[in-house]
């Protein structure tokens, strides 16, 4: 699979997480994707940061509107119902533990749940925006990201950059598989067809718990 491929496959894989009546907050980058494949049947509300819930798809050339953008700066849709706020009453949602779900890419994960995905090493740090207030605001965290950065791990025994959150992990989606994040250790729960258990332990450094129920990866 190429990039965008890659992306699609995970952004969907995700959106089957996602429960009727769940608040949900998509962090920059990838997460982005997943409002495009909500199923037809889960009524799901997405939360922007940067003032609004009912963030919709992405928008077709005729429905872009250059003022609806998410936190990220990109076009978004905004459907029925929706409706815009300041920064005090979208971090007040946040902080009060009314997101139900939020998803966020990450630079690493480690098997305790702690999360580094704000700090690149030799490049400007914009800052962490609103990431660390929700990865501990939100009542499930998940993590969607390309399993290994030009081949270098991103699943660690142990993060090696700043954290923005530690212990806060509960699942981990990659074009490679499903991991849950337990006391016990990483489960690997689904698996990509494509690949094999031993293929994913090569590029995951923590060692997979491999569940008696492991099931392959399925998208639509």
């Amino acid at each position: 699979m190429d990039k965008e491929n890659i992306q699609e496959f995970i952004a969907k894989r995700v959106a089957q997480e996602l429960h009727d009546g769940d608040v949900v907050n998509l962090g920059i980058g990838l997460p982005t994707l997943v409002a495009n494949y909500v199923p037809h049947d889960k009524a799901v509300m997405f939360q922007s940061e940067n003032g609004f819930v009912g963030l919709g798809p992405t928008p077709t050339e005729e429905q872009f509107d250059p003022y609806i953008t998410n936190a990220g700066g990109k076009p978004v849709t905004i459907k029925k119902g929706g409706i815009f706020f300041d920064s005090a009453t979208s971090f007040g949602i946040i902080r009060g533990g009314h997101v139900d779900l939020t998803v966020l890419g990450a630079l690493q994960v480690d098997e305790k749940g702690n999360i580094a995905n704000y700090m690149i090493p030799g490049k400007m740090v914009p800052g962490m925006g609103g990431a660390m207030d929700l990865i501990s605001g939100a009542k499930k965290v998940i993590v969607a990201m390309e399993h290994t950065a030009k081949g270098s791990m991103k699943i660690l025994k142990e993060c090696s950059l700043p954290l923005t959150a530690a212990n806060e992990v509960n699942l981990i989606v990659t074009e490679m598989a499903v991991i849950e994040v337990t006391d016990k250790g990483l489960i690997l729960v689904e698996i990509n067809p494509e690949f094999s258990i031993e293929q994913v332990q090569d590029l995951t450094e923590p060692e997979l718990i491999v569940s008696e129920d492991l099931k392959p990866m399925e998208v639509e």
